[in-house]
């Protein structure tokens, strides 16, 4: 259900199962992770995620999963955790297109993905309380650092799901898009990612990862910015970007460090 391809240093990966939401079984989940493997082998300069059919993602297929032989931790603690974190660190700008459902895992998808923009038509949130279950996939952090406790909570003991542009305006998500319009936008914006200053975008990349995860505060930020500033100095992309702001002209990199 998952399709791999490239065009022009930017690598397309599709989630084909348009009957079922796209939603992940643990095959799926390891097809997943076998393609952002792939694409990072190719060297590609941004990645762009999306689904196919009414759904970006349904979350878990739990169509044939018996509850009381459920492996959760092999699922999720395993197969799925390895992907996020193979999608988060991936070395080239990430994007997504997302509409209609994305739940569960699908969300999780959402969050180890750079740059996120949504459908008007989008549907976020939590309704996993009809199934005895909770969030996963890091849903919970994403809540609780842009929607405070009591907003979490109550999107969680409610089930309701915000639209595109309610997640979109609490700051969970880049921009918001018609859905006729917001594939055609993230592959604008990865098509432009590819062609820029990708040693910069991974060092931004990186430190945004470090305030996140290490809550760096304003020094230790500035010291790791200058750090990555100095860095950079030795890339072909630096040189290229000093040199054509000097001679007024369009530069044009080649993402190699």
């Amino acid at each position: 259900m998952i399709e791999l391809t490239f065009k022009d240093d930017v690598a397309y990966v599709v989630l084909n199962a348009p009957d079922k939401l796209n939603a992940l079984d643990e095959a799926a989940v390891i097809e997943l992770d076998a393609a952002y493997a792939s694409a990072e082998d190719a060297g590609v300069r941004a990645l762009v995620l999306r689904g196919e059919g009414r759904a970006f993602c349904a979350g878990r297929d739990i169509s044939a999963v018996d509850p009381r032989t459920d492996d959760v931790q092999g699922y999720l603690g395993g197969h799925v955790t390895k992907l996020l974190h193979r999608m988060s660190a991936f070395g080239a700008p990430t994007f997504a297109a997302a509409h209609g459902a994305c739940l569960g895992v699908g969300l999780g998808l959402l969050i180890a993905t750079d740059v996120v923009y949504v459908a008007d038509n989008a549907k976020i949130g939590s309704p996993f309380a009809n199934l005895g279950a909770t969030l996963d996939s890091g849903g919970h952090a994403l809540f609780v650092e842009r929607l405070g406790a009591h907003r979490t909570l109550d999107l969680i003991y409610s089930g309701r799901l915000m639209s595109g542009a309610e997640a979109v305006g609490a700051g969970l998500f880049s921009q918001v898009f018609p859905a006729s319009e917001v594939t055609d936008a993230t592959v604008q914006a990865a098509e432009r990612a590819a062609t820029g200053a990708t040693q910069a975008f991974l060092a931004s990349k990186k430190l945004v990862a470090a305030l996140r995860d290490e809550r760096l505060g304003l020094w230790d930020s500035m010291t790791a910015e200058t750090a990555a500033q100095a860095a950079l100095c030795d890339t072909e992309d630096y040189r290229e970007g000093f040199a054509a702001f000097q001679q007024k002209r369009r530069p044009t990199f080649t993402g190699h460090s």
